[in-house]
């Protein structure tokens, strides 16, 4: 079977490489039938992803058909449409972070695609608790897109978004649109900001309720007038630059709440006060933790779905031209997905 695998800093190769077979009775093989390309892959590409280890075969966006399954398998059953989990910690792990309820910053948190070999590959063996059912009416173009839906719902559920909230999101790229989907879908009202006019109107027409183009108006003063000098509530940084984060101590307002989402290594400067003096809280969000159910329920029942989101295919055979795509076009690739038939 066919596997995408890269070796090293923009050596990706597509290669001939043995299937891989049930080794458990909980055991799911599944046939992949779409994969999408996450900037965090594109940073395994350029070298640039601090938790990678190489050579790896990426992807922690995948959906595809069951072909087989363990003899101690329930939940899903042969033909079955699944959603995988990229996710994985030990069964009854009982580290801090999983009695915390927090399994996806476990110590011993692998990640499919990033820790262990992902999805870009023809076949996968996954555990039976990283595999969700998902109505075989959903597209595989729509269905690919719940694992980023699901960061957007941690996100989300991290700061607390819902009814009557207002939010501000900072980067109108694929993760910061997706926010807005859930974000409006829990009932909040929404800015969203980036420097790239083409991204805001996709934000429009997806429900934004006001767009701002931080490099023509002043943001700080945007969200004043938009909450009526109050300020936002929640403040997400889908971009992640220090300077972002930087920002959002200045957009949020009292007893509020801000969501970082990069991984920038660089330091940014904060001072205390505004943290004190606003009673601030700041939720790390890291992957999800409990989102796969709810939001394969939103999307099947047409809360959330697909709406423009992905916008490019490509077989798994011309990976490097979906790569070459996504780094040389990035304002046309909004999701590009792999396929393998």
């Amino acid at each position: 079977m066919l596997a995408a695998r890269v070796y090293g800093k923009e050596d990706i190769r597509v290669e001939e490489v043995p299937k891989p077979s049930i080794k458990s009775s909980k055991d799911v093989l599944i046939k992949v039938k779409a994969v999408g390309i996450c900037g965090s892959d594109n940073h395994i590409y350029h070298g640039e992803n601090p938790f990678a280890t190489l050579p790896r075969v990426m992807g922690h966006e995948f959906v595809g058909e069951v072909v087989e399954t363990g003899e101690a398998v329930v939940s899903v059953a042969v033909g079955d449409h699944a959603v995988i989990e990229p996710i994985n910690y030990p069964e009854g792990g009982k580290d801090y972070a999983v009695r915390q309820g927090m399994p996806n910053v476990s110590a011993q948190l692998k990640v499919l695609g990033v820790h262990v070999d992902g999805g870009m590959q023809e076949y996968i063996s996954v555990p039976e608790r990283q595999v969700y059912k998902i109505d075989k009416n959903i597209p595989w173009t729509t269905a690919v897109l719940a694992e980023p839906y699901t960061i957007a719902g941690n996100s989300t559920t991290r700061g607390q978004v819902g009814l009557g909230k207002t939010l501000v999101v900072q980067g109108a790229g694929t993760i910061g649109q997706l926010i807005l989907r859930v974000a409006k879908a829990k009932g909040a009202t929404v800015l969203i900001s980036d420097v790239i006019d083409s991204k805001l109107e996709f934000a429009k027409q997806n429900g934004a309720d006001r767009i701002v183009n931080a490099s023509k108006e002043d943001l700080v003063d945007a969200v004043r007038d938009w909450t009526n000098g109050e300020m936002a509530n929640v403040v997400i940084d889908a971009v992640g630059a220090p300077k972002t984060f930087e920002t959002c101590f200045d957009l949020v307002s009292v007893a509020g709440a801000i969501v970082p989402l990069g991984m920038s290594p660089e330091p940014a400067h904060i001072a205390q006060k505004p943290i004190m003096q606003k009673q601030l809280t700041i939720y790390g969000s890291r992957l999800q933790a409990y989102q796969f159910a709810p939001v394969i329920k939103a999307i099947e029942n047409g809360q959330i779905g697909n709406d423009g989101v992905v916008t490019q295919e490509f077989n798994i055979k011309d990976v490097q031209k979906a790569f070459d795509l996504m780094n040389q076009h990035p304002e046309k690739a909004r999701k590009i997905i792999l396929t393998f038939d």
